[in-house]
């Protein structure tokens, strides 16, 4: 008898909290009835109207809103496969992951309906999708679009779907990839309940108070959110993009109780002329996670709030998405496990491993790998990735460190070099692909290098190809270059031009270890 599947929570909820308020979106709020009327007519109309099979994907492309999470829902509910677009995406990565993943259906916003739409011309004859939808009010419909989303809900009657199954696809969301290319990340139902109910565990504040949701949707680390805070009884006040003084207000208007945010918001937060300790007085619980906590910003966080029930997550997308909770008794207690990133949540296994796969005694660093059933089903159309991930039955997070006796888990680099800068994920391999083709770089290395708002910053090294003339355009025209073809949170920040050729190692392979050595001496480099 199947259990982790999403009308679970979401049926029970829709028949117990009906005249319960629900959410808040500016000026839009719903209770839980009103909530779960649109997204079953919103199930209706994908179903119906826009031909989207239980197994077929739709993209979305809009800044946080109440229909963004009626279509979480609805996939969530078996309406289709839900492919959550980063907003910062340029047009070529859109081009890809719009193709690879073969969306024929997209919902967009009049943000970004216009860049949707230069994307999608860019794939010509190739282009898979057959409908854009519009989310927004009549003002918005110069916007590039072929149906209004409020048309759609109006026009459809609101049905249940049947229920899934719980090895049935509800997300694809793409995450970096180290050639260069994004991989998308598939999770079933049993993944993502899995995790609701993990997180739960850590986190039981998720069924209690107002939730501030002010990380995009988009990101793996709303996940939970959007997933449990209204079928678990609490209600959500959505934010459409973050802006410190926008949250500094919404928290103290709304007496939100509970928010996730990455390190970097809650240095803007603490940072921003608004900010004083009683207007955030309401907050009970702040879970934080996705990049390097500052020794210095976690102490005044503690300081500042003793009486808040601090937590810390880690994970990743392809673990829908968490693994290990530094909980709040953690934070409390203090000392060296501050450095950590805490134990595995119920019902995940972690291991250190070497090279040949063989388990490491407490205290060696090597690669962190984990067992779990809230792991993807597979990298969307990369067979040969996935086995790589999955080797010896255990999921390589590409992450390097090692566990206490404990079982906390400390982590000290990142296998693949991956950068995370404010939270969002940066792959060396993809920036240095863009760079590379600048007619100047002879060789390029991408490392992270401290800042003190977003805890890395992407940081180029570039040695010039022999005879080629670096004046002062030239880190600005390389920039200018990789912004081409990559985000613009991707593209470095900083260039370093060298007249000596990058230290290799036997295997030939650069050595990024000792590049970010000066930069990081004497300072943590834990990446969370």
């Amino acid at each position: 008898m199947k259990e982790l599947i999403f009308h679970r929570l979401f049926v029970p909820a829709m028949n117990h909290l009906a005249n319960q308020e629900s959410l808040i979106d500016g000026a839009y709020s719903a209770t839980f009835g009103e909530h779960a009327d649109r997204t079953m007519r919103l199930c209706s109309a994908l179903t119906g109207e826009l031909g989207v099979g239980r197994t077929d994907r739709f993209a979305v492309m809009a800044l946080n809103c109440h229909e963004y999470v009626e279509l979480y829902h609805a996939a969530f509910l078996g309406a289709g496969v839900i492919n959550p677009l980063n907003l910062r995406l340029a047009g070529k990565e859109l081009d890809y992951i719009v193709r690879d993943s073969g969306t024929e259906v997209a919902f967009v916003d009049k943000t970004f309906a216009p860049l949707f739409a230069q994307a999608m011309a860019l794939a010509g004859d190739e282009c898979t999708v057959r409908r854009t939808v519009l989310i927004g009010g009549p003002d918005d419909t110069d916007a590039p679009h072929d149906v209004r989303y409020e048309d759609l809900i109006a026009g459809n009657d609101p049905v249940l779907p049947d229920e899934p199954e719980e090895t049935d696809p509800v997300v694809l969301m793409y995450t970096g990839g180290t050639t260069g290319l994004p991989k998308g990340v598939l999770c079933n139902q049993r993944a993502e309940i899995l995790n609701t109910y993990h997180a739960a565990m850590k986190f039981p504040q998720l069924s209690e108070g107002t939730a501030l949701l002010q990380t995009p949707i988009f990101h793996a680390a709303s996940m939970v959110a959007v997933i449990a805070t209204q079928t678990f009884g609490g209600k959500f006040v959505l934010m459409p993009m973050f802006d410190p003084g926008a949250a500094i207000a919404l928290i103290e208007k709304y007496q939100v109780t509970t928010t996730t945010m990455v390190p970097t918001m809650i240095h803007m937060m603490m940072s921003h002329p608004d900010f004083a300790p009683e207007k955030l007085a309401s907050v009970r619980n702040l879970a934080y996670g996705a990049s390097p906590m500052p020794a210095a910003l976690l102490d005044r966080l503690l300081t500042l709030f003793p009486e808040m029930e601090i937590g810390q997550g880690y994970g990743m997308t392809e673990s829908s998405s968490i693994l290990t909770v530094l909980d709040t008794e953690d934070h409390k207690i203090g000392g060296d496990r501050l450095r950590s990133v805490g134990r595995a949540v119920p019902g995940v296994v972690l291991s250190i491993q070497d090279e040949d796969g063989n388990e490491l005694p407490s205290g060696d660093v090597g690669e962190v790998c984990a067992k779990g059933g809230n792991y993807m089903t597979e990298y969307w159309n990369k067979p040969e990735a996935t086995e790589e991930a999955f080797q010896g039955g255990w999921y390589h997070t590409g992450d390097a460190g090692y566990l206490d006796e404990e079982g906390y888990l400390f982590l000290v680099d990142r296998v693949k070099d991956m950068i995370v800068s404010g939270g969002e994920n940066v792959y060396s391999a993809e920036v240095e692909s863009a760079i590379s083709t600048h007619p100047v770089v002879g060789q390029v290395a991408v490392i992270g290098i401290p800042h003190d708002v977003w805890g890395e910053q992407v940081h180029a090294i570039v040695v010039p190809k022999e005879g080629a003339e670096v004046d002062e355009g030239t880190e600005a025209s390389i920039i200018s270059h990789a912004r081409e073809s990559i985000a613009g949170y991707k593209v470095p920040k900083s260039i370093e031009f060298r007249g000596e050729p990058l230290p290799l190692s036997g295997a030939m392979k650069v050595l990024k270890r000792e590049l970010r050595a000066p930069y990081w001496e004497g300072k943590e480099r834990g990446i969370n």
